[in-house]
């Protein structure tokens, strides 16, 4: 049967912005009978996930990292489809490769056990620890899951779900009262394995020396259920799922620019864009929560808490396209600074960055060939920087640049600079013009802090029943797993057309 034929014309849907949470809610609205218009103020879809071209190299400008690929498979087979006939991905062998400035270098090997192996031939950290560790990681993630990333904990029925009573009944192993920090430094006793997994804070932008341990479950993703690469790079995830959308009667509005929601007895009727009226029975945000209601919302309560509280981290990238392949590197490649807690007090602190940063280098030609011409490298090299509060970012990236290269050239024994032929930057300031979002934070708020997580804006409002909210500001967070569960919560709490 036609997607369409499923379709109750008189129910129209809009969603504005097209994120990754942004297009997989359009594809479940579709499913359930709405006619779905995605209202995208840029010339293409995707939001941070996006992707820039020179020259024969493809970068992937968002996130690199793909962990939960079944999240994306389940919209496949919600449609009826076969993922694998539309989108392909296969595990990495090493999620990363890590650099310190000593020397030492450890592969983060797929397989657990060889991972753990590799931890403690370099650093005489037991394999029984590792694994252990990885295994309390685990258990973590499979009793707060449903609780604090598939549900909503802003609506109260939900704490009546046997999900959430088994939380209550077992709040200890939550691990909230010590941060991801403390508990990482008590369990290993080792500088290095202790800042390799500290670094999973950074994950949605935030400072493992006040994040609560309980994210620790975080490596419990990449370590234990697998880092995934897709075959045709990252950026395929939105074309895979923009076409699964359109072949659902899906339509997207590219370069249609929301201007205002019109609310009329506490109900969103329409979305004024481009001068044009879109009509709407629901509405679903996928923008920045902060700039939704500055800028869509003026005149209606604004949640003081989303300006407020810690911003999550930015990113202040280079994209480097090389003349060379360089054997040392992998996909995946940190290179960790040799004072951590300075980094993130330059972060959090000082809203600065730090002279002797950690150094990510993602190069997705290691695993795509045609992202690269013969011979060269596409190197997406980032550093976390704090959100644009007014920063002078072309002197911090001229300093940055420096100390960049600087670092590099010390793990590789080589001179990088005369192997960049072209350039291309973005900063907390270019991110926010570019994505949307509030002063280039790349995950809304942070999580620095025990209760962080109930400060998220939830995913619908109670003063507008026809409002909802997904995209990486709001619950459960950013991310490309969190994104879909966004969508996910929204899902559950939209009925379908048909339904008086």
């Amino acid at each position: 049967m036609d997607a369409k034929e499923n379709v109750n014309p008189s129910k129209t849907a809009i969603v504005i912005g097209s994120g990754i949470a942004g297009i997989a809610i359009a594809i479940r609205l579709a499913k359930k009978g709405y006619r779905v218009k995605v209202l995208e103020q840029f010339a293409s879809p995707g939001g941070k996930l996006s992707e820039y071209r020179w020259e024969g190299f493809r970068f992937d400008c968002g996130p690199s990292l793909f962990t939960l690929p079944e999240l994306v498979d389940d919209l496949f087979k919600l449609c009826g489809e076969k993922p694998e006939e539309h989108f392909k991905y296969s595990p990495v062998q090493k999620s990363c490769r890590y650099f310190w400035p000593d020397g030492l270098v450890l592969d983060a090997w797929q397989n657990t056990n060889e991972f753990a192996v590799e931890v403690e031939q370099k650093t005489g950290v037991r394999t029984s620890t590792v694994i252990s560790y990885l295994n309390t990681c685990k258990k973590l993630y499979e009793l707060t899951a449903d609780v604090f990333l598939f549900e909503s904990f802003h609506k109260p029925s939900n704490y009546l779900k046997r999900s959430y009573l088994k939380v209550l009944l077992h709040l200890n192993r939550l691990d909230a009262f010590y941060t991801m920090h403390k508990r990482n430094r008590i369990t290993f006793k080792n500088n290095y394995i202790t800042q390799l997994f500290d670094r999973y804070a950074t994950y949605n932008g935030s400072n493992p020396y006040k994040t609560p341990a309980t994210l620790k479950m975080i490596a419990h993703l990449e370590h234990t259920k697998g880092a995934y690469f897709p075959d045709k790079g990252m950026y395929h995830i939105v074309e895979a799922l923009v076409d699964l959308a359109k072949r659902n009667g899906v339509e997207f509005c590219l370069n249609t620019q929301a201007e205002e929601i019109v609310i009329e007895n506490k109900h969103v009727k329409a979305v004024r864009a481009n001068n044009q009226l879109f009509e709407a029975d629901l509405l679903v945000s996928d923008i920045d929560v902060v700039n939704l209601f500055r800028k869509l919302l003026p005149k209606q309560t604004f949640p003081s808490q989303q300006i407020k509280k810690d911003r999550s981290s930015s990113a202040l990238i280079f994209y480097w396209s090389m003349n060379q392949c360089f054997e040392q590197l992998g996909l995946h490649n940190i290179l960790f600074s040799a004072n951590y807690k300075d980094e993130f007090e330059h972060l959090f602190l000082h809203k600065d960055i730090s002279s002797d940063p950690t150094v990510y280098i993602f190069i997705s030609s290691k695993h795509v060939n045609g992202d690269a011409p013969n011979n060269c490298e596409n190197w997406f090299v980032m550093v976390n920087a704090p959100s644009d509060t007014g920063q002078d970012w072309d002197k911090i990236t001229a300093r940055l640049r420096k100390a960049i290269l600087h670092k590099i050239n010390a793990v590789l024994n080589i001179d990088v600079e005369p192997h960049i032929i072209n350039e291309n930057i973005s900063t907390p300031q270019t991110i926010e013009n570019q994505t949307g979002s509030f002063q280039g934070s790349l995950y809304g708020l942070s999580s620095n802090g025990m209760l962080a997580a109930f400060y998220r804006h939830p995913n619908f409002k109670k003063s507008f029943p026809n409002l909802f909210f997904v995209g990486g500001s709001v619950h459960p967070g950013g991310g490309i797993p969190l994104c879909l569960a966004s969508a996910m919560i929204v899902d559950k709490e939209i009925p379908l057309a048909n339904n008086k």
